[in-house]
């Protein structure tokens, strides 16, 4: 009785090993449908790839969107300078009325505080000037990338893949085969349509 449950314990352990053997090793049949199933997938060439800086740089929509936004900013920056310019006219005039003893010093104290909320609201209008710049640029990003976005999807029968990825340098994509980019074909297209509803 002994010997029995040996015998059937080593012939267990020999079925649990040969198991795990071609299981692990890949020689029995899970590996060669697998293997079947990849050449399948191989064959469909379901990604490929776009280099987004490319296509966002060349991409006419955001020669345009950079251009407006350059105006604003330039529009922004000749508001703030001629108030600074202002604000730099009034100190040197306080500067010169109390030097030559030309005001009371009640009426000093006055054109301080005066200067002083000037000074206040300059910073404050640079900031607002700036933070609705960076608002604004934000948003010209995001517009663009959603209509790349939307034109790939409305023309997924002309791509007909199952990815497109966006590569972009420090991004997450580290290699990729030269074979798979459509960049050009996608930013010909991309251009195309644009001009098309610019006019």
């Amino acid at each position: 009785m002994k010997n029995l449950s040996t015998i059937l314990l080593i012939v267990l352990f020999l079925a649990v090993a040969g198991i795990y053997v071609l299981h692990f090793t890949g020689t029995g049949n899970g590996k060669r449908v697998a293997t079947a199933e990849g050449a399948g997938e191989s064959k469909s060439h379901g990604i490929v790839y776009v280099n987004i800086d490319t296509i966002i740089f060349n991409f006419e929509m955001f020669a345009d969107r950079r251009n407006d936004l350059l105006n604003k900013q330039k529009n922004a920056e000749a508001e703030l300078n001629s108030k600074t310019s202002q604000y730099e006219k009034g100190v040197r005039d306080y500067q010169e009325k109390v030097n030559k003893g030309l005001v009371t010093r009640a009426t000093a104290a006055q054109m301080e505080q005066a200067l002083l909320q000037q000074q206040q609201d300059l910073v404050a209008l640079r900031d607002k000037l700036q933070s609705e710049l960076i608002e604004e640029e934000q948003v010209m990003n995001r517009q663009i990338l959603d209509y790349i976005t939307k034109f790939l999807e409305e023309n997924k029968s002309e791509y007909n893949y199952q990815f497109i990825l966006g590569k972009s340098f420090g991004g997450p994509v580290l290699y990729s085969d030269s074979t798979l980019d459509i960049t050009y074909k996608v930013l010909n297209a991309l251009n195309e349509k644009y001009r098309s509803e610019k006019k």
